[in-house]
């Protein structure tokens, strides 16, 4: 099956999954938010084909999701790190988490939990939000054309 090119799509939800919307991706974006560099790593983790792996790290390069650097060992391999727009899908991938947690684990089944590194408690569910702070349902949002440039 061949892939459509999202890039010109007016839903940003549908260009966020053209860049970076299989689930190779994601995972590797996950991994190197948790400080995973090396390709190595990177494959122990994932347990992805070689080739696979290095399409997705590639396509995350072109797209400036990560960059490639030097290896910090002086070794002659590099190491691969996310970028600020990298960085950014954390956010994205807390809600996902957060999705699967409350639909796809059963009440008291084992789970990795994300923290704060300060205190070591849960990070507190994300939410909607208006633009004057108060917490919106998923009723209270729909789709419109923009009126101009955002």
């Amino acid at each position: 099956m061949r892939k459509t090119d999202l890039s010109e799509a007016t839903c940003p939800v549908a260009r966020s999954l053209g860049e970076v919307g299989d689930w190779w991706s994601l995972l590797i974006v996950r991994d190197a938010l948790s400080g995973i560099s090396r390709f190595s790593d990177f494959q122990r983790s994932l347990g992805c084909a070689r080739n696979i792996l290095s399409a997705r790290l590639s396509k995350l390069v072109e797209a400036g999701v990560m960059v490639t650097e030097p290896a910090a060992d002086g070794s002659p391999y590099h190491q691969y790190r996310l970028t600020e727009k990298g960085k950014a899908l954390r956010v994205a991938l807390v809600a996902l988490r957060q999705w699967g947690e409350t639909h796809l684990f059963d009440t008291g089944e084992e789970r990795l939990r994300l923290v704060d590194t300060r205190d070591g408690r849960p990070v507190a569910r994300l939410e909607m939000r208006a633009h004057d702070g108060r917490t919106l349902t998923v009723d209270e949002v729909e789709i419109r054309p923009a009126a101009g440039p955002a």
